[in-house]
């Protein structure tokens, strides 16, 4: 099935998505190595895999899902592709002499380990003396198939990672998109680019898409202003027309590490947010413009809502974790202000986050549990506006929520 790339918006109606199942590299991990791993706790697989599949079984019924490992494993039958692959791969985390035991793998096994990690043979002084289990990494962090790789208009901009650990899930992405004869986009990768620098750093979890000519991108500690440039020089020099948002994030804790976990879309005029970032002007937001190849001089406003209202858009926000301030912070540490939207005014998000639940519920929002999607007692068809809750007290401590393990690659244009 031959799969266009349209992303205009972060609501419009979902009819493909790429996810990544979590799998054994989940697991290898321990408390020793947690923080190399980018996380703050070692999670339990057979828990996350009973959470995940709620999750997956939503999007399976309502749009077309395609599997990292499926797409993987499709594009290494290819010789050709495998071997520049695993050549890139292998040369960028410098273990080269691990080259030729690769390719010697079957694809299956191949696709495997590229995602769950290649245990070191401790068969000479070096490798027994070392402490790493595992001569090439495990891909903890691939189930949050949205930052390596980010999709606007029929564009896919390759994501070049803050931590390089994080590295190969960009390489097997790129490769994906180029050579995986679903997809057709254009293809648009930091590393060849004029705009190439090496601060350059953006994630897809700071990249949200408001419209077709207006994104808003979190200034983080994983997406560099070097990476806003780059963005924002491709769009000038394609004469695009197009205003960028670009809000500043505070650089502690962790669980600020992108702006789709303080500020998420959810509907026409609707947004949820983590009000302690998002309504404080101690954080930067700057409006950019961009048309007839030139920008124009930057703006700057108190927050996101107030540059969107002086381009004629307004925005009203739901608050992630109610009213209370001690709410806030603790749900939106388990990504309370992380949503999903599957189409206008509905959305996907954890079920732990009780208040802010209850305050989306307030606002219109009906509260549906994921059981009842599944088992078609309830039909989504029959709601304008609501909320479909999965379990997460596994997948949360990950460190991202239900927009962070997608990452859409063709919505309806809106109206």
């Amino acid at each position: 099935m031959h799969q266009n790339i349209e992303i205009n918006s972060e609501i419009g109606k979902l009819e493909a998505v790429i996810i990544h199942t979590p799998g054994k590299e989940v697991e290898n991990m321990t408390p020793t190595n947690v923080e190399k791993a980018l996380y703050s706790d070692i999670l339990n697989l057979a828990v996350i895999n009973e959470e995940y599949s709620q999750f997956k079984a939503i999007l399976e019924k309502i749009t077309k899902t395609y599997e990292v490992h499926d797409l993987l494993y499709k594009i290494i039958c290819n010789n050709k592709v495998k071997d520049n692959l695993i050549h890139k791969i292998c040369t960028n985390e410098g273990v080269p002499q691990i080259i030729d035991f690769l390719l010697r793998q079957s694809n299956e096994e191949l696709a495997k380990q590229l995602l769950e990690g290649v245990v070191m043979k401790k068969n000479h002084l070096t490798n027994y003396l070392s402490k790493d289990k595992y001569i090439l990494q495990p891909l903890h962090n691939f189930f949050f198939t949205r930052d390596a790789a980010i999709a606007y208009k029929n564009n896919i901009f390759i994501g070049r990672m803050s931590n390089k650990i994080r590295d190969r899930e960009s390489i097997i992405m790129k490769a994906i998109f180029d050579y995986h004869p679903a997809f057709s986009g254009n293809v648009i990768s930091p590393y060849k680019s004029k705009h190439f620098h090496e601060k350059l750093t953006i994630e897809g979890g700071d990249f949200l898409v408001m419209r077709e000519n207006l994104l808003i991108i979190g200034l983080s500690n994983r997406t560099s202003s070097h990476g806003i440039d780059f963005i924002l020089k491709t769009l000038k020099d394609n004469n695009e027309h197009c205003y960028i948002i670009v809000q500043e994030l505070p650089d502690f804790p962790e669980s600020f590490i992108h702006l789709d976990m303080v500020f998420t879309l959810v509907d026409y005029g609707k947004c949820v947010i983590y009000e302690p970032v998002i309504l404080n002007n101690k954080f930067q937001t700057l409006l950019i413009e961009t048309q007839n190849c030139k920008v124009k001089p930057l703006k700057e406003f108190d927050n996101i809502l107030t540059a969107l209202k002086s381009i004629g858009i307004d925005m009203k926000s739901v608050s992630c974790g109610g009213s209370d301030a001690y709410n806030q912070e603790r749900e939106q540490w388990h990504s309370g202000a992380n949503f999903v939207a599957i189409e206008p005014g509905k959305i996907i998000g954890y079920d732990r986050n009780v208040h802010t639940i209850d305050a989306l519920n307030k606002d219109g929002f009906e509260i549906i549990n994921s059981t009842e999607v599944i088992n078609n007692s309830k039909k989504l068809d029959d709601y304008k506006k609501c909320i479909i809750t999965i379990p997460g007290a596994e997948l949360s401590r990950g460190g991202g929520g239900c927009r962070c393990m997608t990452m859409p690659i063709k919505r309806t244009n809106l109206s």
